[in-house]
C-alpha cells in the first residue's frame, strides 16, 4: 500500500462507521427484521444493503452524482421513490401483529429490498458524495477503491449489529403487546424518515 494513503485509513474508517451505524431507515429495518424474523433473514437484508451501498458509492465516485446536478428531475424522482418505498415498509411493519410466526421468514425484507433502500435513499447519495469529496481525489482511483474496501466490512458489521440488537430484544420480550408496540414505534420512525425526505 502507498505510504501516503496510511493517514487516510483512520478518518475513512471513522466516517464509514459513523455513517453506517447511526440510526436511519436501513438501520430501523435491520432492527425490526431482527425482532420479527430469524437472524439469517436479517443478515440477507444486511448483505443486500451493504452491497447496494458499495455499488452506489463506487457509482458516485465514477460520476453518477454529477448526473443529479445536471438533471435535477432525477433527484426529484429519486426522492419520491424513496418516500414511497419507506412508507410501504412502514405500512408493512405497522400491520405486523407482534406475534412470532414461523412463516415470518418468508415475509422478511430480503437482499433486493436492502439494495433498493440504499439506491432510493437520497441521504445515502449525499453521504457518499460527502465522503468521497472529503477523502479522495479524482486523479487517484485507488483512494476510492480503498475507501470502498474499508466501507464494505464496516457497513456490514454495523448493520448486522442492529439485526442482533433486534434479536436480543426478541429473546427477552415474549409478550405480543410489547413487540406490537415496538413494531408500531419503528413503523413511526420509518414514516418520519419519509416525511423528513418530503420536507427537506
Amino acid at each position: 500500500m502507498n505510504a501516503s494513503l496510511l493517514p487516510l485509513l483512520l478518518p475513512m474508517s471513522a466516517f464509514a462507521l459513523a455513517a453506517s451505524i447511526s440510526p436511519g431507515p436501513v438501520n430501523i429495518v435491520c432492527l425490526s427484521s431482527g425482532t420479527n424474523h430469524p437472524i439469517r433473514q436479517g443478515l440477507v437484508f444486511v448483505t443486500g444493503a451493504t452491497l447496494g451501498f458499495i455499488a452506489l458509492f463506487l457509482g458516485i465516485g465514477a460520476g453518477l452524482y454529477s448526473l443529479l446536478q445536471v438533471v435535477p428531475l432525477l433527484e426529484d424522482i429519486l426522492r419520491w421513490a424513496g418516500i414511497l418505498f419507506l412508507l410501504y415498509l412502514s405500512y408493512q411493519l405497522f400491520q405486523h401483529d407482534g406475534r412470532l410466526h414461523e412463516q415470518g421468514a418468508e415475509k422478511a425484507p430480503g437482499f433486493m429490498s436492502g439494495a433498493m433502500m440504499q439506491w432510493l435513499n437520497p441521504k445515502a447519495w449525499l453521504a457518499s458524495a460527502a465522503g468521497i469529496g472529503a477523502y479522495t481525489s479524482g486523479d487517484d482511483p485507488y483512494q476510492l477503491w480503498l475507501f470502498a474496501g474499508l466501507y464494505l466490512p464496516i457497513c456490514w458489521l454495523s448493520l448486522a449489529s442492529w439485526v442482533y440488537a433486534g434479536a436480543f430484544l426478541k429473546r427477552y420480550v415474549h409478550r405480543p403487546i410489547i413487540l406490537l408496540t415496538v413494531n408500531r414505534l419503528l413503523a413511526g420512525c420509518l414514516a418520519a424518515s419519509a416525511i423528513y425526505l418530503l420536507i427537506d
